[in-house]
């Protein structure tokens, strides 16, 4: 059986060196278990520690245009190793390649704003700020930050997070899901490759225990996570009551709003891929649509109905299935549950996606695609996270009824207005409660060189992933005022106004 150690300076720690515990990887096409990760404990955080306290001071005082070029020679060592890395990412997590592909590209697409690090790290200076006193800023590493990351992004999260840290001049600390751990431990064999020093990006694998001990460690000054809101809320509360900078993403019920002028066919082409593309494992997802007006519902759902129909479930691998399985039989479960509920409260089952199978892959974790009319915000189903490839329709008689929907929820990471009329967009872009929005866009993840984060129970913390505000995150701002007096002047100023406090007037 394959194992899957721990990625950390002065080597591997598997069960010589951790606590001895390991767990399954799966293969969601066949159910099968295909490897085992060592699960790790605070005796290997604590090596992973000391290695990033050794190595950080030298690699912080590295010149960012030096630190640059590690980042640009590991995108052309991600780029190289693509295949490799996509077919590793889809045997684990189930999404297909050209998903995995996109998976990795999105990281790589943060890697290229830290090629430009040397940029965004120069501060701010003030000349003659008072009488010969001059005024200057700059962005320091905080020293060691961690990385918390969910199955459902194995590339692209912990680039997201590892990518700017490191740029900065931290030492960083990935702990991945343990579903699908091969593409991180893969990510760091490639940063060691492409120049970055031992110690500066590692990688530990584990549970619970392995993320508490991530949260209490004296040793850790920032902390970036992304999964489900209520643990978001956990690594968040314990984390700032540490004493750390945390910002913790959570999760999600997206909106797409359809006004009744929207293009219908793009409309539908954007929302299967939207709502069911990754078996619906994103948390930029878009599992509700909301039409306004009944004509507009009744045109929508006609054309859906035919296209998720001709959806096509396969295995990772198939280069004509849409999407693959979900990641694990017990999430399978739970996604089929909430179809049941969602039904049981009352809202007509268009298309039921429960008992797919794929012949010659039956213990495979396959949801079909499903469809529901008529959901009300009053459903259970509605207000939580199904994460499946699951879509409800939640009918709205007008605009402000559909804008009232979003804004309303307990999440708020992302929403989709569709439509032709650039007044209805401009309004609704500037009045919905949600952190990131879409105008003809099913999923705005933003690019790189700005940043993503949700509002409400989509996110804590004040500082978003990536950009600008991820060199933020990782980053203490130190400003220094300074004066050199004339030494010919024979002093340096009335010593009676020493003890007022100064002003630059």
């Amino acid at each position: 059986m394959r194992q899957i150690d721990h990625h950390i300076a002065g080597g591997a720690g598997g069960a010589s060196a951790g606590s001895g515990r390991f767990g399954d990887v799966l293969d969601p096409n066949n159910g099968g278990v295909q490897a085992q990760v060592a699960l790790g404990d605070r005796a290997i955080l604590d090596r992973a520690v000391a290695a990033a306290k050794a190595a950080q001071p030298a690699w912080a005082a590295t010149n960012p245009q030096r630190r640059a070029r590690v980042m640009f020679e590991f995108k052309r060592l991600v780029e190289a190793n693509m295949n490799e890395l996509a077919e590793m990412l889809s045997s684990e997590h189930g999404k297909v390649i050209a998903d995995s592909k996109g998976d990795i590209q999105r990281g790589l697409e943060v890697i290229e704003f830290c090629c430009g690090i040397p940029h965004v790290l120069k501060g701010e200076y003030t000349q003659g700020a008072g009488p010969g006193i001059d005024v200057y800023s700059m962005r320091q590493p905080i020293g060691i930050g961690a990385g918390i990351t969910p199955f459902n992004f194995p590339a692209m999260i912990p680039l997201w997070m590892g990518g700017v840290a490191t740029a900065v001049g931290n030492a960083f600390i990935l702990k991945p899901s343990e579903r699908d751990p091969s593409v991180p431990v893969r990510l760091s064999e490639l940063f060691l490759e492409a120049g970055l020093p031992e110690g500066i990006f590692q990688t530990v694998h584990g549970d619970k225990e392995m993320v508490d001990a991530i949260l209490d460690h004296p040793d850790i000054g920032a902390i970036s996570f992304v999964g489900s809101s209520d643990i978001a809320h956990y690594v968040y509360n314990r984390g700032v009551a540490n004493g750390k900078r945390v910002q913790a993403m959570g999760g999600a019920k997206n909106h797409g709003i359809v006004m009744p002028d929207a293009d219908l066919d793009q409309v539908v082409n954007d929302l299967t891929g939207a709502a069911f593309g990754s078996a619906g494992e994103r948390c930029m997802a878009l599992p509700v649509v909301v039409p306004v007006g009944e004509d507009t519902a009744n045109r929508l759902r006609e054309k859906l109905v035919p296209a998720i129909e001709a959806l096509r479930v396969g295995v990772s691998t198939d280069a004509e299935a849409h999407y693959g399985p979900v990641v694990t039989q017990a999430h399978k479960e739970k996604v089929e549950g909430w179809i049941a509920k969602c039904a049981d409260e009352g809202a007509e089952l268009v298309v039921d996606g429960r008992g797919f199978t794929l012949q010659g892959h039956e213990k495979g974790f396959f949801v079909g695609p499903t469809l529901f009319d008529h959901v009300t915000p009053d459903m259970e189903s509605y207000k939580e996270e199904i994460f499946g490839p699951v879509l409800q329709i939640v009918r709205a008689p007008d605009f402000e009824t559909a804008l009232e929907l979003p804004s309303k929820h307990q999440y708020g990471n992302g929403v989709a207005i569709f439509t032709r009329n650039g007044h209805a967009a401009r309004e609704f872009a500037a009045r919905v409660q949600v952190g990131m929005v879409g105008i003809n866009v099913p999923i705005p993840v933003p690019v790189a060189y700005h940043s993503f984060g949700g509002w409400k129970r989509s996110a804590f913390g004040d500082t978003n992933q990536h950009g600008m505000e991820g060199v933020k995150f990782w980053t203490k701002v130190k400003t220094v005022t300074a004066r050199w007096p004339d030494g010919a002047a024979g002093g340096v100023g009335d010593a009676g106004n020493a003890f007022v406090i100064p002003t630059m007037g």
